[in-house]
């Protein structure tokens, strides 16, 4: 997690001369609380610690998109044959996913009427990438949960550990809430990639937006629109998983008592 934060500070130049500090502290406040979590025996907020491979996928898919955005951006400021390799690679995976009321697409459109060609370009093969790596990410989780049997696979699934958020005990029936928060995340999963940009358009009337100009700011912005929608997809299908397990075993139960109840 801390070579994840520290990723883009390490080769893109900063805007502000205590940019190396603010970094640094949030490596070390990333690597302690996902010590901590991970090693302690009570959970507190990280979901699904004990059910590999969901946050490792997870790890995996934003450490791609951090990657792959910085060696683009890096294209820029000290080009070389891995950066150019990047590059080219970017330019054309946004050629293949920037078409009309595309996710792409509405992100160059968020831009300001005034910004340059360089950076529509830039946002252009950086968004593409994210979006495709988050696309890639799911799909990885998919092959886990319907082909490896996710997370049956690695024994059992406990709920308190892995859900420390969700209250089993309130709020009506266990299958039905899991059900609907599922739904509700996929939801916001697949809508949130269109509605970002468009909402941002609509707020820079009242505000000024986020300047992407800085390489640093464009590459966090451009992970955090792919990520965190693919996060919340990947949670959705976790829990409709969970949900569907759970009602697996209440109908053999049901199915054994009266069994017992026949004989």
């Amino acid at each position: 997690m801390a070579l994840l934060v520290l990723t883009p500070a390490l080769y893109l130049p900063s805007s502000t001369s205590n940019a190396t500090e603010i970094v640094v502290f949030l490596a070390i406040l990333a690597f302690v609380l996902t010590f901590a979590e991970y090693n302690s025996t009570f959970p507190s907020f990280i979901e699904f610690r004990d059910a590999p491979p969901l946050n490792r996928l997870r790890f995996v898919g934003l450490m791609s998109m951090v990657t792959f955005l910085t060696l683009i951006c890096k294209h820029i400021y000290a080009p070389s044959h891995v950066t150019a390799l990047f590059n080219g690679m970017g330019l054309l995976v946004a050629n293949v996913v920037d078409f009309p009321y595309s996710p792409v697409r509405l992100v160059v459109l968020m831009l300001s009427s005034d910004a340059s060609l360089e950076l529509i370009n830039l946002v252009r093969m950086t968004a593409g990438v994210a979006y495709v790596a988050a696309l890639v990410t799911i799909a990885s989780f998919a092959y886990a949960l319907r082909i490896k049997g996710w997370p049956t696979a690695n024994g059992a699934f406990n709920v308190w550990v892995n859900l420390p958020l969700f209250d089993p005990t309130t709020g009506g029936d266990v299958v039905a809430r899991l059900q609907r928060d599922g739904r509700i995340n996929i939801t916001l999963g697949v809508l949130l990639p269109f509605l970002i940009p468009a909402l941002i358009k609509l707020a820079s009337d009242f505000v000024t937006p986020i300047s992407l100009n800085n390489p640093q700011t464009l590459i966090w912005t451009m992970c955090a629109w792919a990520f965190l929608p693919a996060s919340l997809i990947m949670r959705g299908m976790a829990m409709m998983r969970i949900a569907t397990l759970i009602e697996a075993k209440r109908r053999r139960a049901y199915s054994t008592t009266e069994t017992a109840q026949t004989a």
